[in-house]
């Protein structure tokens, strides 16, 4: 982990779609909302225009945080959660040991330049006293808070290993097939593991170690990194790693009764409807992300799309903030007015509010508008870089 950072806390986040073939313990989770229109190509999406949810196959995981949290109280978000140190431990490589001759334990290469490589992917970990890259790590991180909140654990067993070695050695051009799947293991065993891990995460390559398993890195794709702007979230900001990962079935889940106090599982249009019925509160990068997901219907698409994507890195995205009678307006990279140099700035000149307003100007825009906490749109007329 990168202690060096001044303004951030690097975290990672694991976006978690699965068919929705649910058990009769999970039906209760979904959201029954009043059905919508079919949404029409477009970059705004207001409540009349998302896909019915009978349009999709898969269901995406949102978990409620606690009115207690000092980050977002009350807010639905993905799982995920911190970095800790034990993500980085050096005790991962003999857990990894069938993958250490393999460059970042057989992860599949990325294309994007180093140069242009955000830094929580791009910081040399080497430098920082971890042999375990950021790439491998911040998957780590993802798994083991998705096991601690949602006591869903995605992990590869003993058996699998050899087979997953050879595809890897084997790998081709082709997109590997859609068929990731949760542990089997008791749910008195999951319980008594899932509790050692939330009192210490370091507990979770002890859980790994004596169950003879591997934490499923190569089950979740990089799809992107949001940082927190300064002054809107509390005093906590986070540089976060964002991944996909696409599951056969619905897993069992339960929330951890701490940080978490509920989790649904609903299609993205289902999550957006809520919120604009204000029903649940969403935070702008889980609305940008869900709109997104909006594009994609069938859980076969969004699996291919996300693994295809997954090879040309992402974009750092800091939200630019401006702010204007009572709404705010958060532009994105690839945004005309975006500060081609932010150095951590998180405010736009209120000098600029005229380009902002004037509605006959639709060049180069890539933002958020938030009029008020419970409707926001998209206006995209970019195609957002490493967003094919």
């Amino acid at each position: 982990m990168n202690t060096t950072l001044k303004h951030w806390k690097e975290a990672a986040t694991l976006i978690l779609a699965a068919g929705q073939r649910l058990g009769a313990d999970s039906l209760s989770s979904r959201t029954p909302l009043t059905a919508a229109s079919s949404s029409p190509p477009g970059s705004s999406y207001e409540r009349s225009h998302l896909p019915h949810r009978s349009s999709f196959d898969y269901d995406v995981l949102l978990l409620k945080r606690s009115s207690k949290s000092g980050f977002m109280p009350n807010a639905y978000v993905f799982p995920g959660g911190m970095v800790d140190s034990s993500d980085f431990s050096s005790e991962w490589l003999d857990i990894f040991k069938s993958f250490r001759n393999s460059p970042s334990f057989g992860l599949r290469n990325v294309k994007q330049p180093a140069e242009t490589r955000p830094p929580i992917f791009a910081t040399d970990r080497l430098k920082l006293g971890s042999p375990i890259p950021g790439e491998v790590a911040f998957r780590i991180c993802a798994l083991r808070e998705t096991f601690e909140e949602s006591g869903v654990l995605l992990v590869v067993s003993k058996l699998e290993e050899k087979s997953l070695l050879k595809s890897i050695e084997d790998r081709c051009a082709t997109d590997p097939a859609l068929h990731y799947k949760v542990n089997e293991l008791g749910s008195s065993e999951l319980t008594r593991w899932r509790a050692l891990v939330n009192q210490n995460p370091s507990n979770f390559i002890r859980m790994c170690r004596e169950l003879e398993v591997l934490p499923n890195i190569w089950a979740l794709q990089e799809w992107g990194n949001w940082l927190t702007p300064a002054g809107r979230y509390g005093v906590t900001r986070f540089d976060t790693a964002f991944f996909m990962c696409c599951l056969q079935d619905t897993p069992h889940t339960l929330h951890d009764e701490k940080e978490i106090v509920r989790f649904q599982w609903s299609t993205p249009s289902e999550v957006l409807q809520s919120y604009q019925a204000q029903e649940l509160w969403i935070a702008p990068p889980q609305f940008y992300e869900l709109s997104r997901m909006c594009r994609f219907p069938m859980l076969n698409d969004l699996h291919n799309f996300a693994s295809q994507r997954a090879t040309e890195g992402c974009e750092q995205w800091l939200p630019v903030v401006f702010s204007k009678d009572e709404h705010y307006i958060s532009l994105l990279p690839g945004d005309k007015l975006y500060p081609l140099d932010t150095s951590g700035k998180t405010q736009v000149d209120t000098s600029t509010d005229s380009q902002l307003e004037d509605p006959q100007d639709d060049s180069a825009l890539h933002r958020i508008v938030i009029l008020n906490p419970y409707t926001t749109t998209l206006q995209i007329t970019i195609t957002p870089s490493f967003l094919i």
